[in-house]
This record gives structure tokens, sequence and C-alpha cells, in this order.
């Protein structure tokens, strides 16, 4: 049995051994878990245009979301591993996740929204079938392609702010947001989150595996004994906002670790809808940017993963790269097909290299585990938001660590990447940024009379986009 895994995976012929792969898939598990959480978080309680939330209730349902997130995460990853051999996990990508609750629930039901993510993964599929992939993303100028992931790292970074009290709206139209209330942090809550980001920060520093789960897990723990000894109570009581409550889940001792899950968002997908509630120029635009964020994040993610593993071949491809990207486009069309948005490339996989990992075995045995934990989901509705979004600001600093590849010095490229990453924290819409910072782009290429540099597939994104922006006043005049 032994021999045939090694053969398989080729395990050997990489320089591993089957307790390094398993130690390394261990280790990834580890450093993305907290996807589970964070997952139900972003996505259970922003309500669609119906005001339903995910899953067609009343009420935010976060262990079935966690449940199907832990569920497709678990499939894909060792898909990845079984027909790619490579040792990179995918689970629901964040940013991407942010969008599709923010930007795209809001204008059509939550069926619809996720109809989009697998017309998007289908697309994908399509586009790395035909080669066209490649295409598309030379037609990108790179500063642009790392402005968004920056700008989604901001975005990504003011949501867990927000969401935990440290950043609140003034209620005044200048300045809109501001520290806390009045000025000041108020109540335990937000205390709990500093410590969490502050304990984050600590292990990340000192390079822990899991640290972003280690710093979740501690902060719950504190969360629960803070409630027990000052009672804080809820954030909200009848429809009341309470500064010093906590701002989504009391946290307490849930009544059952573990339970049979409910994978009950299985297959809640509309595949057209969206173009009833939106109109096909909305849609097109709206599939272009899932397709965008997950294209380029992808293609940059494998390739680094195979450079830290010492895979890549002299032009810097890892091996099998066609399988990859196959897979990883079936995982965009499975997370929306699940209800849980599109799932991605992770680069928390490097982890798991960093520990051993170098072949697909790894992604299995991470895979393995995340099917494992769809047991342990009930423990989410008991999590409290203050205790899990630090980690979303800790990600935003690793996707921000990127902005140094921009040539600040160009305006060219200055200015568009510049709009790309202010106006997705600021507008929270990542449409809103990459279609300002496209427009821009093509704009400054004109006026400096470089029309020749400017990929015509780019020049038409930016023409759409403009559509986009001006799409009211325009079905003003036309109707």
């Amino acid at each position: 049995m032994a021999t045939s895994i090694d053969s398989y995976f080729r395990i050997t012929e990489r320089g591993s051994t089957v307790a390094r792969e398993v130690r390394g898939g261990v280790v990834t598990f580890l450093t993305m878990a907290y996807i589970i959480v964070l997952n139900p978080l972003i996505l259970g309680f922003a309500p669609d245009i119906d005001g339903n939330f995910l899953g067609g209730g009343s009420e935010p349902n976060l262990a079935m979301i966690a449940a199907a997130t832990a569920l497709v995460a678990g499939v894909l990853s060792i898909l990845m591993g079984v027909v790619a051999n490579f040792p990179l996990a995918l689970a629901a990508g964040l940013g991407l996740n942010a969008f599709v609750a923010f930007s795209v629930a809001s204008q059509m039901t939550w069926a619809d929204a996720m109809g989009l993510v697998v017309l998007e993964g289908l697309i994908i599929l399509v586009l790395v079938l035909t080669g066209f992939r490649k295409a598309v993303f030379d037609a990108v100028p790179r500063p642009m392609k790392t402005a968004i992931a920056v700008g989604i790292g901001l975005f990504i970074a003011l949501i867990g702010l927000v969401d935990s009290g440290f950043v609140r709206s003034t209620g005044n139209d200048a300045p809109p947001l501001g520290l806390g209330v009045g000025g000041s942090l108020v109540g335990w809550p937000v205390l709990v989150f500093c410590l969490g980001l502050l304990l984050m920060i600590t292990l990340h520093a000192r390079r822990v595996p899991g640290a972003i789960l280690i710093g979740i897990t501690a902060t719950t723990v504190l969360a629960i004994i803070v409630e027990a000894v000052v009672d804080a109570g809820p954030g909200t009581v009848d429809g009341e906002s309470r500064a010093g409550g906590w701002r989504l889940n009391v946290p307490s001792l849930p009544d059952s670790v573990i339970d049979l899950p409910d994978f009950g968002l299985l297959g809640q997908f509309s595949l057209f809808g969206s173009f009833e509630k939106v109109g096909v120029v909305a849609v097109v635009l709206l599939v272009f940017t899932l397709l965008l964020a997950d294209f380029f994040d992808t293609m940059g993610t494998m390739t680094a993963i195979g450079a830290e593993a010492g895979l890549n071949d002299a032009d810097g491809n890892p091996p099998r790269t066609q399988r990859i990207l196959v897979v990883d486009s079936i995982a965009a069309a499975a997370g929306g097909a699940a209800g849980v948005s599109s799932n991605t490339s992770y680069i928390e996989s490097a982890a798991g290299v960093g520990d051993g990992a170098r072949t697909g075995l790894a992604s299995v045995v991470t895979g393995l585990m995340f099917l494992l934990a769809t047991v342990f989901t009930p423990i989410v509705e008991h999590i409290p938001s203050e205790a899990a979004v630090p980690a979303l600001v800790l990600v935003g600093f690793l996707m921000m660590s990127q902005v140094g590849d921009i040539d600040w010095r160009d305006d060219e490229v200055a200015i568009p990447a510049f709009l790309t990453i202010i106006l997705m924290p600021f507008t929270y819409s990542i449409a809103t940024g990459i279609g300002a910072g496209f427009i821009a782009f093509v704009l400054l290429k004109v006026v400096k009379g470089k029309v020749r540099e400017v990929h015509p597939l780019l020049a038409v994104i930016a023409v759409l986009f403009v559509v986009y922006f001006a799409i009211d006043p325009i079905s003003g005049w036309l109707t």
C-alpha cells in the first residue's frame, strides 16, 4: 500500500516521504481552517434583495454555511491532490465571498448570486480548456493585477474593523467612519477583538503554524470567559443598537460540539435568475469581476507554491499546470453550486510546503481534515465575530504586502492602481475599484498617445465598465 502511494504521488522522486506529506497536509489545514469560521460570518449576515439570508431563511444559519464550506473545500482539495498531484489546497475565496455578499447578493436573491458564481466557474473552465485564459491574463497589466489584490486586502481588513466595532459609522456626513463611539473604544467585545488581533500578529511574526486558527480559538475562549463575567449581551436588542454588546454572536459554550452536518445549501442556485433581476449588462460585468479576481489569483498562487516547493520548470511553470487550472475552475463552479461562493487555490498551502509537502498527498490529507471538520460546525454559531474578524485584518495585511510591486513613480500605472486600491474599501465594492482602475489606465494611455499599448480586450472591458457606472442615466434616457 505504502509503495503504491509513493509511486502514484511520486513522493520519493520529489525528495519527500509519506510522513512529511501527511505533516505538510495537516499544517496547511491548520493555516486555512479559519475559512470554516470566516465564510459563514461574511456570507451569513448579508441579506439578499428580498431580505432573506443565505439558505432562504429569515435568520442566519451559520452552521449550514460552515458545513457546506468544509465539505466543498475537502472534496476539491482531494481532487487537486489526486488529479494534479500538487500540494495546493482549495476553499472558499476570501475577497470573492465578500464581493458576492456585499456587491452581488444585495442586487438579487442568494440563489441568483450563487448562479452567477457557477457561470463564472464554467466560463473559466472553458477558457482553460481553449487556452484563452492566458490571453486574458496577458491583457491586464501586471501592476493592475497587483492593485486588485491589494485593494481586496484593504476591503477585507475594513470589513474586519467594522464588524468588530473598532470602526463605526459616526452618523455624520464628515467623517462617515470613526474610532469606536465618539472617538473612543466602547465595551468589552472590542477589547477582545484587539487582544485577538495582537495575538494573531504575534503568532504570525513568530511563524507559528496555524497562527490564525490558534488565534481564533484562543480569542473565542477569552470571549466566553469575558461574557460569563461581565454579561455584555448582544449588540442589538429589539432592533436598537447597543455600543457595548457583541456585534453578531454572543459567545457561549455550545450545547453540542459534534452533530450531523446540515448540507441543505447544496444545489441552492439559479443559473440564469440574475438576468431578470439586474439585466444582461450588469450580469456580464458582475461575472467578469468574479472571473477576474479568481482568474489571476490562482495563476499567481500556483506559481508561488511551485516555486516554494522547487517544482517549477525553467520557465517558472508548475508541473501539470493544465490539470491544476482545470481543478481550480471546477472549484469555482462547485462553490457556487454548493451555495458557499467561489472556491479557489489558497496561498496558505505554502505553510505545508514549508513543512515539507511536495506532492498531492498533502492536499489529500488537507481535504480529509476538512471533511472531518464538517461534524464540528455547530461550534461556529457560538464564535463571536470579535474573535474571528482579527483574521480578516491579518489576511488584509498579507494581501497589502504586494503593494511594493507597483511602480509609484509611473503615473500611467500608479494612478489607475491607486484608484483601484482606495475605491474598493471606500465604496464597499470590488467592482467599483476594478472598473475605475481599468478606465483610468485606458484613458491615460490614450491621452499620452500610447493607444497601441492597450490590449483590445482591456479596452472593451473599460468601455463595459463605463456603461456599468452610467447604467442609471442610460436606462432613464432609453426609457
